[in-house]
C-alpha cells in the first residue's frame, strides 16, 4: 500500500472550521504564556504543497503536543509536554561544519531567511508501533544544505540536539550518552521529502515536538527525526547515531519503516493510531511508511532485512 498525494485535502475535510478557528485562538492567547512557542510566530500558515497532502485524518493538535518521545525531557509520553517549558529557545544557533564550503554558525531567523516555507502533510510512525499523521510547516533540508555548500567528499550529514541540562532535565540521567545525535546519507539528506521543520498546525513549533527546528524524514521510524538541532556536519563516513550505539541490535542506522523486519521485542507488521486510544483497531504497516514510490529507489539492491 502507498499514500495518495491529493491536491483537494482542506482542513475542514479533518477538523470542523469552527474547532479549528477555536484553538488558534485559545492558542494565540495563551500558549506563549506556556511556553509552548518558539521564535518568531507566523502571522499566516504557509501554502500547502499539494504534492504532500495525505488523505489520512489528522491526529488532533493535543495528541501531537502531549504525547512524544523526546527524552531530553524524561522518558514518558507525557514528559516533554510537562517539562519543556524550561527550554530557551531564542536566541538559537546552529553550527555547520565539515565538508562544506561555507561553515559557520547561523542564526535560526537567517536559517528560515527566504526560504520556501510551505506546509506539508506527512505522517510519523515511531518504532514503538504508534503513529500520527502532522501538518508540519517547514522546508526542504536540500535548499540550506545547498546553500551551505557540500564538498566532494560529502557523503553523509551528522545531527547534534542541544545539550543544556539546566534547563532539560532528562540530560541529568546517563540513560543515554548525551547530546543526542543522528544522520542520513547525503542522498537522502537532500531527497525533496527530507524537511527542516519549524512549526505544525499553522503555528510555530511547540517545544515538546522539538522547537524551533527539527529534523522530518517521513519514511524512517521517529527517532531518526531529531529535534532541537544545533549542530549539523558533513562528513565522509557514517556518523554514529545514539540509539544504533544505545542498543545496536535494535535500532539500526538506516530504521527505514519496514513491516517485514521486526523489532527484537515486537512486531513492526501493525501499528497504532495516536488518538484512537489503547484499544483502538490496529492498521498494517506501509513499506516506507507509504513513501515507497518515492523513496524506494534511493535503496535499490539492498538488503533492507540486513541493512535496517
Amino acid at each position: 500500500m502507498t499514500y495518495r498525494f491529493t491536491t483537494e485535502l482542506r482542513y475542514s475535510d479533518v477538523t470542523p472550521k469552527s474547532l479549528w478557528l477555536n484553538r488558534r485562538q485559545i492558542m494565540a492567547g495563551g500558549t506563549a504564556a506556556l511556553g509552548l512557542l518558539a521564535g518568531p510566530s507566523m502571522a499566516t500558515t504557509p501554502p500547502r504543497n499539494p504534492r504532500y497532502s495525505v488523505k489520512d485524518e489528522l491526529t488532533d493538535y493535543d495528541d501531537i503536543t502531549s504525547y512524544n518521545n523526546f527524552y531530553e525531557f524524561g522518558t514518558g509520553k507525557d514528559d516533554p509536554a510537562r517539562h519543556a517549558s524550561s527550554l530557551t529557545t531564542s536566541p538559537w544557533e546552529v553550527k555547520v561544519d565539515g565538508l562544506v564550503g561555507k561553515p559557520g554558525v547561523y542564526a535560526f531567523e537567517d536559517i528560515i531567511k527566504g526560504v520556501n516555507l510551505e506546509e506539508r502533510i506527512y505522517r510519523l510512525r515511531c518504532v514503538e508501533a504508534w503513529s500520527m499523521v502532522v501538518p508540519w510547516i517547514g522546508f526542504q533540508l536540500s535548499e540550506f544544505l545547498q546553500r551551505v555548500e557540500p564538498q566532494a567528499g560529502a557523503r553523509y550529514v551528522a545531527f547534534e540536539t542541544l545539550y543544556r541540562p539546566e534547563e532539560m532535565r532528562g540530560q541529568r540521567s546517563r540513560g543515554l550518552d548525551w547530546p543526542y545525535r543522528e544522520g542520513l546519507r547525503l542522498d537522502e539528506a537532500m531527497h525533496p521529502l527530507t524537511l527542516l521543520a519549524t512549526g505544525l498546525y499553522g503555528e510555530d513549533m511547540p517545544k515538546q515536538n522539538g522547537a524551533p527546528i527539527r529534523l522530518v524524514v517521513p519514511w524512517k521510524y521517529g527517532f531518526k527525526s531529531i529535534k532541537s538541532i544545533v549542530r549539523i556536519s558533513l562528513v565522509s563516513d557514517q556518523p554514529e547515531t545514539t540509539w544504533n550505539m544505545q542498543a545496536p541490535r535494535e535500532y539500526g542506522f538506516y530504521s527505514n519503516v519496514n513491516p517485514n523486519r521486526s523489532h527484537p521485542r515486537w512486531s513492526q507488521a501493525t501499528e497504532r493510531v495516536v488518538g484512537g486510544g489503547l484499544f483502538a483497531k490496529r492498521i498494517e504497516t506501509r513499506m516506507f511508511n507509504g513513501y515507497a514510490d518515492e523513496v524506494a529507489s534511493l535503496y535499490s539492491g539492498m538488503d533492507l532485512i540486513t541493512n535496517y
